[in-house]
């Protein structure tokens, strides 16, 4: 059994920092649609952000296609 730390990304990393940062405004994005709309679409961001822990760009390609196809419905805010 190894007792050296584990090399995942570093916390300083610009790239999750910005990851990170889009995910949240995502979340703001989708908290004024209905209840049922907002939690398929909560699964959906969370489900990206459970890919982030594993492979930052394949996450942030998924988060670039979920709000390109995001579209809040008219009077939604």
């Amino acid at each position: 059994m190894s007792t050296a730390p584990e090399h995942g990304p570093s916390w300083d990393d610009p790239a999750l920092t910005l990851l990170a940062r889009r995910l949240r405004d995502a979340h703001r994005l989708v908290a004024p649609l209905p209840p049922a709309d907002r939690r398929r679409c909560i699964r959906h961001l969370l489900a990206i952000t459970d890919l982030a822990k594993r492979d930052t760009a394949l996450a942030a390609r998924r988060l670039d296609a979920f709000l390109a196809d995001f579209r809040p419905e008219p009077g939604s805010r």
